[in-house]
């Protein structure tokens, strides 16, 4: 923490700290414009950052809230590993249990220095479509992480900028789409170059000294503005129970997926909050335990939302200081080494964001949404493209219903919580890939009713063209639809469907790789949203809109609101 009697004067403050996310933020366009995967360079699943010397986070980009908690620890891990750096180094890493979140997401972290000062580091986290595993984007359902794909502890990429040979080849021997993959690697470090190059232009015109200063003053100023924002909210406490759809692993002679609970008790107290997970279940054999940083993520997006709901607040590692996250190491939400994690990095940051507003609606009810899709909806597809005879690795996550919140409807169709992603132009997977998007609609009746209507879910379906792919499928919400609050409704459940071409047709799991023959379709139904609000209250010239624009049918309008 910065001292008091040295602080910058405010104009430079904001010059100084307005630059350093506007350095995170041109990452995000350097990235863009050169990855090769469309996951990366249309639907942006990928954070940037900067972080001060120590590894905290002073900006991050407008990207991903889930890599709140977690990117921190990916750069203090680096920190960790070595003893010294240089100009032109670069790191690589992707362990889940020493920084990273999952092993699909690889960080590329660059130091940054002024003459001989190291100012801080640059960070860039980004979902590779495969990282390796038995399974085409590395999303089958094992039972250790070491089935999960290329795990890579803190190792140094580049020296010099150029990058070293034989961890280059170590790491494209482990791909199945290595020249794609080689793209997107070098897009995140030339991103990471980018914000260097400006954290030492800006400390060429104020000084390392006052830069380094300015960095810690930004993380206090966060710290201070979080404090004041948890102080304007009533005291008080909640608690929230979820019960989630199960790991993907069936024991002997079971047919379903077994389901876990969550258990959550928030407590705020002045400007502190604490969010306690004890009594939650212990890890599952699947790979959907979620490292602490991971639960913390969602925590911390949740809160964001709920005390900040204008976003002021800076978003960085001071905003967290006043927030404490409990939980037993071991439990599904503490994974320990070796649980696998792949799915939880966004399924239980999904359901812990949503699992938050569920328990602060009871001091904090104005503030709080009904509970999104409340999933990733993750679908892999991978094979030989019959076009080329190349291997390729389709990754896609579906967007379905956003909360409905005081005041607002929610929406329809977006990314949500934890999540900000776009939507892939059907042109461009038709394009990468050898499928053909058949559907891609809202689904009426699929938002909860109430004074405000949750968003609506959507159906996608895939037909798979002239090969047999190998299919992974991860998503959470086919057992508990996403909630409502104050009186709203739930939003429609997930639903899964494969169709052989034969015309016979099963439900997969929820997680877990299958193969698709050629002429199949994936029938997927992403969740809908929670409703907010009785249903009584709800305007009837709104409801008239709603079936006017196809989101809710006649029906239901009748059965849920009484207008006909």
């Amino acid at each position: 923490m910065s001292d008091a009697t040295d602080r910058t004067d405010p104009v430079t403050f904001e010059v100084v700290k307005n630059a350093l996310y506007a350095a995170a933020e041109e990452m995000k366009v350097v990235l863009a414009k050169t990855a090769y995967s469309p996951i990366l360079k249309v639907a942006g699943d990928y954070s940037c950052g900067v972080f001060d010397a120590t590894g905290q986070m002073v900006a991050q980009g407008p990207d991903l809230p889930i890599h709140l908690g977690s990117m921190p620890d990916a750069v203090r891990a680096v920190v960790k590993s070595f003893d010294a750096f240089a100009p032109g180094d670069m790191f690589v890493h992707n362990d889940p249990y020493f920084g990273g979140s999952h092993l699909p997401d690889v960080n590329v972290v660059a130091p940054a220095f002024h003459e001989d000062v190291l100012l801080g580091f640059a960070c860039v986290r980004a979902h590779w479509p495969d990282i390796g595993s038995a399974t085409p984007g590395s999303y089958g359902a094992v039972t250790e992480i070491y089935g999960e794909g290329l795990r890579l502890p803190p190792v140094r990429l580049a020296v010099n900028g150029e990058m070293l040979r034989d961890i280059e080849a170590i790491i494209f021997a482990n791909v199945r789409t290595p020249e794609e993959r080689r793209g997107d690697l070098r897009a995140q470090m030339a991103a990471c170059r980018r914000a260097t190059i400006r954290m030492g232009e800006l400390a060429t015109r104020y000084g390392a000294a006052t830069l380094t200063r300015i960095m810690d003053e930004v993380l206090d100023y966060s710290e201070r503005l979080m404090r004041d924002a948890l102080s304007r909210l009533p005291d008080g406490e909640g608690r929230f129970e979820d019960v989630c759809d199960g790991d993907g692993i069936l024991e002997p002679g079971e047919t379903e997926d077994r389901t876990f609970t969550i258990r959550m008790h928030v407590v705020k107290s002045g400007d502190r909050l604490r969010v306690d997970f004890t009594g939650t279940d212990p890890a599952v054999a699947g790979p959907i335990n979620a490292p602490l940083t991971v639960t913390a993520s969602g925590v911390f997006c949740a809160l964001k939302m709920i005390a900040d709901p204008n976003s002021l607040i800076p978003p960085n590692s001071g905003c967290w200081r006043p927030v404490e996250v409990v939980a037993e190491p071991g439990s599904v939400v503490h994974a320990q080494s070796p649980s696998p994690v792949v799915y939880a990095n966004h399924e239980m940051s999904h359901r812990i964001a949503d699992m938050m507003f569920g328990a602060c609606v009871a001091f904090a009810p104005d503030n709080v949404m009904a509970c999104s899709q409340g999933t990733s909806a993750v679908l892999t597809l991978g094979g030989t493209d019959p076009r080329s005879g190349e291997r390729y690795v389709s990754y896609e996550t579906i967007k379905g219903g956003f909360g409905a919140r005081p005041g607002k409807d929610g929406i329809n169709a977006v990314a949500s919580t934890i999540s900000n992603t776009m939507n892939t132009p059907i042109e461009v997977l038709e394009m990468s890939f050898p499928v053909r998007v058949e559907e891609y609609s809202i689904l009426p009746d699929s938002g909860g009713a109430g004074r405000w209507r949750g968003g609506c879910g959507v159906r996608r379906v895939w037909r798979v063209l002239d090969h047999d792919s190998r299919a992974a499928i991860c998503c959470e919400r086919t057992v508990s639809a996403p909630f409502g609050l104050v009186g709203g409704s739930a939003g429609s459940p997930a639903r899964l469907t494969v169709e052989h071409p034969d015309g016979t047709s099963r439900r997969p799991l929820s997680k877990g790789a299958f193969t698709a023959p050629a002429g199949s379709r994936v029938i997927f139904d992403v969740p809908g949203s929670g409703g907010y609000g009785p249903h009584a209250e709800r305007d009837p010239a709104l409801v008239r809109e709603d079936v006017a624009d196809g989101y809710v049918t006649a029906e239901a309008a009748l059965r849920d609101y009484g207008v006909g």
